[in-house]
Parts: structure tokens; sequence; C-alpha cells
């Protein structure tokens, strides 16, 4: 039994990411609970019986995404290469997963920012934690580039960190709306010319 004394033997990795599909695909609104018992191959009483709602179970898949994204993004920003490797290896990634499906799905946690923050404490929970963390990476990331001298900007880092971050994530979210990667290209190129 879970500590809110439901059961949990629905609650496995498999439910989550096909919930993940379909809030990504969607979002949360548009996601009825019918597509979700369609989704998971649950029944209308199992969903609710494991999960309680569309909200939580919506909560687990923000959360799951946020774990597996963050992981990602992490392990490239400590490879043991230069920060400007770290940095373009970053935007690489964003630009290879954002292109890479036709539907224009972009990212789930950005989506969720942009549809449900302000009015989600769960989604905005999510979200800085998910800032957070990137933004902690990526100030080790700068001091490191600071004290080598391989970053030669005359700026603190948690600044550097945070310029990087709003180029990140307006890349991601243009790469969402315009697919044009040209431009994100261009983006990439601007944004370390600024740090490095």
């Amino acid at each position: 039994m879970s500590t809110s004394g439901r059961p949990r033997e629905f609650k496995d990795v498999a439910v989550i990411d096909a919930a993940i599909d379909l809030f990504w695909s969607k979002g949360y609104e548009a996601c009825s609970t019918q597509e979700l018992c369609d989704r998971t191959g649950l029944g209308r009483g199992s969903l609710y019986n494991a999960f309680g709602s569309k909200h939580e179970l919506y909560e687990q898949a923000l959360q799951r995404y946020h774990e597996l994204g963050i992981e990602a993004q992490l392990e490239i920003l400590e490879r043991p290469v230069s920060a400007k490797e770290r940095l373009t290896g970053l935007l690489e990634w964003a630009i290879d997963i954002d292109f890479s499906h036709p539907d224009r799905r972009g990212c789930l946690v950005l989506n969720a920012a942009m549809e449900r923050a302000g009015i989600d404490p769960v989604v905005e929970r999510v979200i800085g934690r998910h800032i957070g963390f990137l933004e902690q990476a990526l100030c080790r990331l700068m001091e490191d580039g600071l004290r080598t001298g391989e970053i030669r900007a005359d700026r603190p880092a948690l600044e550097l960190a945070r310029l990087f971050m709003s180029s990140y994530h307006g890349l991601r979210f243009l790469n969402k709306s315009t697919q044009n990667r040209e431009m994100a290209m261009h983006i990439v190129e601007a944004t370390l010319a600024a740090i490095f």
C-alpha cells in the first residue's frame, strides 16, 4: 500500500510513460480521462484507484519526465571536456530532440509551464526544481570556465548561467514553434559567442 492508502499495483513505469506520451502530445487540459484509460490500458476505476485523479497522474508523469530530462542534461554538463564543448553538447542535444518529433512536441516541462504555470502549484514546483538543478549545474560549469580562463567574460558565474538558460529555453520554444534549424544554429552560435 502507498502512504496515501491506495493500492500500488498499477503504479508502474509503463503506465506513467504512457501518460507522459499523451500529456506531452496533447497537454493537460485537452487530455481526457478516457484517452488516458485507452493509452495506459487501465479501466477508469483502476486508474482512479491507482492514481487518485487525472491531476495526480499528471504530477507523476511530469515528475518522471523532469527526472529523466534533468539526468540527461546533467550528464552532458558534467562530461570531462571543456566548458564550451559541454554547453555546445547541451544545445545540440536540445536541437536533436526538438526536431526529432514530427508533431513538434517540444519539452514537456516547458509545455507545462506555458499551459499551467500560475494556476497549478504542482507544475510550478516541478518547474522550480527543474530550473534549480539546471542553474546549479550551469553555475558550476561557468565557475570552472572562469577559473581556468576558458570563459573570459567579466561577469559572475550565476549571471552567465542565467544568460545561458534564457537562450537555451528560448531556443527550445522557438524549435517547437518554428522548426527552423538554421535559426536554431544561429542561436547556438550567438549564445556561445556571448560567453566565450
